[in-house]
């Protein structure tokens, strides 16, 4: 019986043993946490402490739920039915289902998806006359689940949880969805624990059933839990007379979900919410060298709001690689030295699947895609869509496919209504008709309705907008044509112009729903990506070829993923860009979240670098391009914080760390550090400011004499990596890639060599 108790360590055992009374196992990063919490299951089961029924087992995910199921009955060695051990929201609605009266709904209420609650949604703001554009669906919607993981029914909200959206109306109108819910004999999913713990706070005797059922609780992940979550398991393991039979394992450190309601003060009140509670800690890490462990520790070390605890290697192999910081000119050069860095490993064996690149915002990924396909490296984006698949990102090229080229009516139809212009069955039927009697694009019959009539209205008002919005862009890029100015290529002018005449960025900045920040930062993204190349035909032509990506390359692939993706998961190497003021912390959580914020930045970055088994990489640039221009940038605080004995600091623009570093510190002495609270906003310098960096090696030199097919001959008279300032006899001063570009050998004229 015993044996599987001799597989553990101290710690591990010590928390599987102490079995009377609230527990608190802190789990750092790799240190066996889930083994911990199944064999704490099955040996309340072996030693006859209470059967499967009289065991709550609660998990976030069903993927945790279904591997708990499994070793739980690996170490039983039979199957094992009857468990409560489910998602916090499966168990819920299985109670709900025994005491749906008591809400008003049948055991066999509907539980909604987010399509009907939202269409739900809808219907009761139009019985309040709410407009709908200036107070989107998605907005109230995401206000009334807030309300519901804090536990707030209508009648509990105080005018200090209030909010302004809908004119002031938003409480009455969550009532009134309820009302609507109830008559529908139905629960959304926000329902199902606000349900159970409004019957477990109203009817005692339904919670002494529950106190009777469940000898003990288990819970993974409480670091994780909002409001709703921990009311519910407060009131099941709180009872008169008798210990609370409660374990909850988590990790503090690892807290980084507040955007979606979790409260890191659950677990770090968890001693005054039960008294006399056991905190065993979990420090032996089983994952990474010890180099990291002592890099990841010293940095989590400067949060306040934490429990403590001090990972160590629990393997005897722990000895390793430094984490290597890269300090790199620019993201293009952090992008090829991630890439290189990857061939490398790749050449000596290393398996792509055991590689991630772990990015704060999502933009961030496309300059890792372009360059893995460049290289020829297969690649996943994991948690996500690739760059280009992107819903915002397909909207904004359909635009460009439409402003470049008139007849392409698929790229037409996507944007017509994109925003909601009012084009509804009838219009787009008579757009159709008119392209299809004429032999025209739909844009030339769009042209001809609006020129006799046809069209009226809002149909007619915005349509009319548009298609002058796709005119003076087409105008633009005529005119712009033979442009290749210092400052940037015209077409990206052009392209932002056309986005935000059209409306489309407008209507992402009134969208009040979580993910529409990101959806901006993307699109700034693809307005950089378009510097990079000469004309807007020419970017359309790579994003076609981008697209083409086999996705089909195998199972070995380099998985690319936000670090809020990778909690959870492990790599032998990972690679963490872009730790940089402003990006990493990131200035909106700073400005949002204040000093909590920045623990919480600060927590992302400790379980960024704890996914590393075997070697870490993170990096800075001192320049990104933001739009056409070129912006300078600090290294993160969080570089600043990582012990200088088990990191390394190379790269050619490393002097950036110590110009950072003997900055004097603004407001130092009241945030304990370097920095000021606000990130330090670096300068925008416009491109013919940015200092020039050396050419590349074996590139084309400054005075060297040069053909390109469009402006003919010039003499090189700057080099900025791949990018030469060209004094050209006929068309002047111009910025080119150096691959359009051949050197005239022994000649000042004539054809090159």
């Amino acid at each position: 019986m015993d044996t599987y108790l001799e597989r553990l360590n101290p710690e591990q055992r010590e928390a599987v043993e102490s079995l009377d009374g609230p527990v608190l196992v802190l789990a750092g990063a790799g240190t066996g946490k889930t083994r911990v919490l199944t064999t704490r299951f099955a040996h309340i089961l072996l030693s006859g402490r209470a059967s499967p029924g009289q065991v709550l087992a609660v998990t976030f995910t069903n993927k945790a739920a279904r591997e708990m199921r499994e070793r739980v009955g690996h170490l039983l060695q039979r199957p094992v039915e009857g468990l409560w051990l489910g998602t916090f929201h499966a168990l819920c609605a299985r109670m709900l289902r025994r005491h749906a009266e008591y809400v008003g709904l049948t055991s066999s209420f509907t539980i909604l998806d987010t399509d009907d609650q939202l269409r739900l949604l809808k219907q009761v703001m139009e019985l309040h006359r709410i407009d709908a554009k200036r107070w989107p669906p998605p907005g109230l919607m995401g206000a009334i689940q807030r309300w519901k993981d804090r536990g707030l029914t209508p009648d509990r909200i105080t005018p200090s949880e209030d909010t302004d959206f809908a004119g002031g109306k938003a409480r009455q109108i969550y009532a009134d969805y309820q009302e609507r819910l109830a008559q529908l004999n139905a629960a959304d999913f926000g329902d199902l624990m606000l349900h159970i713990v409004e019957i477990l706070r109203t009817r005692p005797d339904v919670l002494a059933q529950y106190h009777r059922f469940f000898r003990y609780i288990l819970v993974d992940e409480y670091q994780d839990t909002n409001t709703i979550q921990y009311l519910w398991l407060r009131l099941l393991a709180k009872r008169e007379g008798a210990a609370a039979n409660i374990c909850c394992v988590g990790d503090d450190d690892q807290s980084i979900y507040s955007w979606r309601g979790a409260e890191v003060e659950n677990i770090l009140r968890f001693e005054k919410d039960f008294p006399g509670a056991k905190i065993v800690k979990l420090e032996s890490n089983y994952r990474s060298t010890a180099p990291i462990l002592a890099a990841a520790s010293g940095l989590i070390a400067h949060n306040e709001g934490r429990l403590g605890k001090t990972l160590r290697p629990g393997r005897n192999d722990a000895e390793g690689e430094k984490v290597l910081v890269a300090s790199v000119w620019d993201s293009d050069e952090e992008a090829r030295m991630v890439g290189e860095r990857i061939e490398q490993l790749q050449r000596d064996d290393h398996r792509l699947s055991e590689m991630a690149i772990l990015v704060r915002a999502g933009f961030q990924t496309r300059a890792f895609e372009e360059r893995m396909i460049t290289l020829g490296l297969p690649y996943k984006v994991v948690g996500g869509l690739r760059f280009y698949e992107r819903q915002e990102i397909r909207d904004a090229i359909a635009y460009m496919r439409v402003m470049n080229q008139p007849s392409d009516d698929l790229a037409f139809e996507r944007i017509v209504n994109v925003p909601r212009r009012g084009v509804g069955d009838v219009a787009m039927q008579a757009l159709h008709m008119a392209a299809r009697s004429e032999r025209i694009p739909m844009t030339a019959a769009v042209l001809k309705l609006l020129a006799d009539g046809t069209l009226k209205g809002r149909v007619r008002e915005q349509l009319g907008l548009l298609m002058t919005a796709l005119g003076h862009g087409r105008e633009a890029l005529a005119q712009a044509s033979d442009e290749a100015l210092l400052a940037g290529p015209s077409h990206v002018r052009v392209v932002e112009a056309l986005l935000e005449d059209a409306g489309y960025v407008a209507m992402w900045k009134k969208d009040k729903s979580p993910d529409a920040p990101g959806r901006l930062d993307n699109l700034k993204e693809l307005v950089r990506a378009l510097v990079e190349f000469d004309t807007l035909g020419g970017f359309l032509e790579h994003v076609s070829l981008v697209m083409e990506n086999d996705e089909n390359a195998g199972a070995d692939r380099v998985n690319i993923m936000t670090l809020h993706g990778a909690k959870g998961l492990e790599f032998d190497s990972v690679f963490l860009p872009g730790w940089e003021e402003g990006l990493f912390p990131s200035q909106r959580t700073l400005d949002e979240g204040g000093n909590k914020g920045l623990e919480e930045e600060r927590r992302l970055a400790y379980v960024g670098i704890t996914r590393a088994r075997k070697r870490a990489l993170i990096s800075h640039a001192a320049n990104r391009r933001i739009y056409a221009n070129w912006q300078s940038s600090v290294p993160s605080r969080v570089v600043e914080e990582l012990p200088e004995e088990h990191g390394e600091h190379r790269g050619a623009a490393a002097g950036a760390r110590e110009l950072s570093r003997s900055a004097p510190p603004v407001f130092g002495s009241q945030f304990g550090g370097q920095f000021p609270l606000m990130a330090r906003r670096p300068r925008t310098a416009e491109a013919w400011e940015q200092p020039a960096r050396p050419s590349r090696a074996g590139g084309i030199a400054v005075g060297a004499r040069v053909f390109h097919q469009k402006f003919g001959y010039g003499v090189v008279t700057g080099a900025d990596d791949s990018k030469l300032d060209v004094e050209f006899d006929k068309a002047g001063l111009k910025r080119v890639l150096d691959s359009y570009v051949e050197p005239v050998i022994g000649s000042d004229s004539g054809a090159p060599s």
